[in-house]
């Protein structure tokens, strides 16, 4: 690829946008495809029959992909360390990170054929999808040190995320456009066929837009200067650095006692926000297929909007009552959900719930990383701390997915699985009471 003639400095103004501007490319994927459209085209591939014959196995859809979701991330969380470590030692990580883009971008065009006739290829193209993201992200991430100075990286993130925030919502404004007006661009057919065909256009959008405001990231990111080789040594580094901190969190009560905290909750936040959008195709009475486009989408936004006023209250409430009180506080709330979805069937019922979402969703994960910084111990090895918080909730993650599809298989209902993970929430944040408010010595 082609390269500016004079590589920027670090901490240059330019070189942080650029970096940040990978937000912008990649968070269409976790909006447009995880939350808001493909959750729906799922549900109307399989609304004449919800049953999947997996290798002559009768398996519920909703189940299915939490299937795949969840092996998606098994894969993840075993690569993730080998790729941190490469990506800690090698100067090159661009290469990395290209190909996972790439890998990433194809697979989201690849869902253009998802259809009950290709239904294994279409779900290999959305374990590859997920995968190129999450694997991306890795070595995105880990550039954060190499263009900003330390006083800088917050609000680089920062910017990152905003800038991420407002292209989904975008391109997702676009997508809707594109579902519920198709005739204005060209598309024909009944209703029905021309939604569905807009929603394949809207992958492809994801794919296309992803892989191209990436080019301009990876115009001004460095390439690296290291000459050292990927070797067996390189690659198992990341996971002695998680067996490291495993080893010190037996010095640190705070932390181990908070860290299993987070998990425990985690394993219901992570798979409740993965499941939701399914959940309100399946569940409520929307009307017709129309209606059910607009009212999820209407949601997801709804949610997104709302997160910023979450994250505004959650942040003043850690600042007054501390963070410990407040993350309990909102996982108690998180609990009621579970209790109350369980009972919806309205569209204005799930809109009530998709406001209280967005108002603690936010909150508790922007919290949860806080708090998890705060109690870190006097380390310059702030990285393998942040790796092994991530591969916790990749775990939790994939524990949620797993028992999620297990109960709506066994169950045949959604709401049993979403009520289950009531227990979740609880526990979490009765285990939160247990942790110090200060680390004994």
């Amino acid at each position: 690829m082609i390269q500016p003639k004079v590589a920027l400095a670090k901490g240059s103004k330019k070189l942080i946008n650029a970096w940040a501007f990978y937000d912008w490319a990649n968070s269409v994927y976790p909006l447009v495809i995880s939350s808001a459209v493909f959750p729906i085209y799922y549900g109307m591939v399989f609304a004449e029959n919800n049953q999947i014959d997996f290798f002559g196995y009768a398996v519920k859809n909703t189940a299915m992909i939490s299937f795949v979701t969840a092996m998606a991330f098994i894969v993840v969380a075993i690569i993730s360390p080998i790729l941190s470590g490469i990506a800690d030692y090698i100067g090159n990580k661009k290469k990395f990170m290209k190909f996972f883009v790439l890998m990433g971008s194809i697979s989201c065009v690849g869902l253009y054929w998802f259809e009950l006739e290709t239904i294994y290829l279409g779900l290999f193209f959305y374990f590859l999808a997920m995968i190129g993201l999450w694997s991306s992200l890795v070595f995105y991430n880990s550039y954060l040190p190499d263009i900003a100075f330390e006083d800088q990286q917050d609000r680089a993130s920062a910017r990152g995320y905003s800038m991420g925030y407002i292209g989904s919502v975008l391109l997702l404004l676009f997508n809707l456009s594109m579902v519920m007006m198709p005739n204005m661009y060209g598309i024909e057919g009944t209703e029905r066929e021309a939604a569905m065909l807009a929603m394949k256009y809207s992958f492809v959008s994801v794919g296309i837009w992803w892989a191209l405001f990436s080019m301009y990231s990876f115009y001004y990111l460095p390439i690296g200067t290291s000459d050292q080789k990927v070797t067996q040594d390189i690659v198992w580094n990341g996971f002695r650095e998680l067996r490291k901190v495993w080893d010190d969190l037996a010095k640190n009560l705070r932390l181990k006692r908070y860290l299993v905290a987070f998990f425990i909750y985690s394993t219901s936040l992570q798979t409740v926000m993965l499941v939701a959008a399914y959940f309100g195709e399946e569940e409520i009475a929307w009307g017709s297929d129309s209606d059910k486009t607009v009212g999820l989408i209407t949601s997801i936004l709804l949610i997104q909007i709302v997160a910023i006023l979450g994250a505004i209250i959650t942040a003043r409430c850690s600042e007054r009552f501390g963070n410990l009180k407040t993350l309990f506080v909102i996982n108690i709330i998180w609990a009621l959900i579970c209790v109350y979805a369980y009972f919806i069937h309205t569209p204005e019922e799930f809109y009530v719930i998709a406001g209280f979402v967005g108002l603690v969703m936010g909150g508790l994960q922007s919290l949860s990383r806080s708090t998890y910084s705060k109690f870190l111990p006097e380390t310059e090895d702030t990285a393998s701390y942040f790796s092994f918080y991530g591969v916790t909730e990749k775990i939790a993650i994939i524990i949620g997915m797993l028992l999620f599809g297990v109960l709506d298989q066994v169950t045949g209902s959604m709401r049993a699985s979403i009520l289950f993970f009531f227990v979740f929430f609880v526990i979490g944040a009765l285990m939160l009471l247990r942790v110090p408010k200060e680390e004994k010595a």
